[in-house]
């Protein structure tokens, strides 16, 4: 009953905080000095980040494991109600209470992957929005070249020519670079079917998802595979936060 109240509670808040009001993400908001940007999860927030945007405010926690399951709060609600932007990707659970309509806040969905196209598409429709277009730039920049720099490093190592298997959540940056995507499993429970190809078919690598690991059963009838697992939401909200998590993965491969 108690939980149920609760429930209650933020629904009506964010009733009266929350409609008829959702700005137009086409113009740009203030000068970059005065915006207050929110972002639904650290790996929203590594999205501003490369969008040019500093000190942007994560609502759910970069330490969860799996952050779009965090449960929104009276708190949360109200530091979003009181940004000029608030970046979310859609599939966040506490986008179930907000909706899509913010009063005097400009909301951006944006789409999350670590894939170099995404990365521009995504970093373009914030900068444009919160005017950081020029740093925005530069640090997309920054970002490619790492990909690109480890692509060599992936060919230098004959990785390339390597069968991988992938969990579908961590495809983006394997293709980016050059790896042989040979097939893919997850984000649910790995069938039957997909344990019997991993035994049968003995592939070099099985890349797994740390928000939601799946794999262990495709490593147990194929233990010569290497088995890597990847993330996609960052451990911090910080500078460069996306690509220190392409690098770590990158690290975990060319071991």
């Amino acid at each position: 009953m108690k939980k149920l109240s609760s429930v209650l509670i933020l629904l009506l808040l964010a009733t009266s905080v929350f409609a008829n009001g959702k700005k137009d993400n086409s113009s740009t908001v203030n000068s970059k000095e005065e915006q207050v940007v929110v972002a639904s999860t650290s790996w929203t927030a590594a999205f501003a980040d490369l969008a040019g945007v500093d000190n942007v405010i994560s609502i759910a926690p970069a330490s969860l494991r799996h952050p779009p399951e965090y449960e929104v709060t009276v708190s949360d609600i109200e530091k979003i109600s009181s940004s000029n932007i608030f970046i979310y990707a859609g599939f966040e659970r506490i986008m179930k209470t907000l909706g899509d309509a913010v009063r005097n806040t400009t909301m951006i969905k944006i789409k999350c992957d670590n894939s170099i196209a995404t990365v521009k598409e995504s970093a373009a429709l914030i900068s444009e929005v919160a005017g950081t277009q020029k740093e925005s730039g530069k640090r997309v920049a920054k970002y490619i070249d790492a990909i690109e720099k480890a692509k060599v490093l992936v060919e230098k190592k004959d990785l390339n020519s390597k069968k991988v298997l992938c969990n579908k959540n961590q495809i983006y940056l394997a293709k980016d670079l050059g790896l042989e995507v040979a097939a893919t499993f997850g984000p649910g429970d790995v069938t039957s079917e997909q344990i019997a190809d991993a035994k049968n078919k003995g592939y070099d690598f099985i890349i797994d998802n740390v928000h939601n690991p799946v794999g262990a059963p495709l490593v147990e009838v194929s233990p010569n595979s290497k088995y890597i697992v990847w993330r996609n939401f960052p451990e911090a909200v910080e500078k460069d936060a996306l690509l220190h998590v392409v690098q770590k993965n990158i690290e975990e491969l060319l071991k």
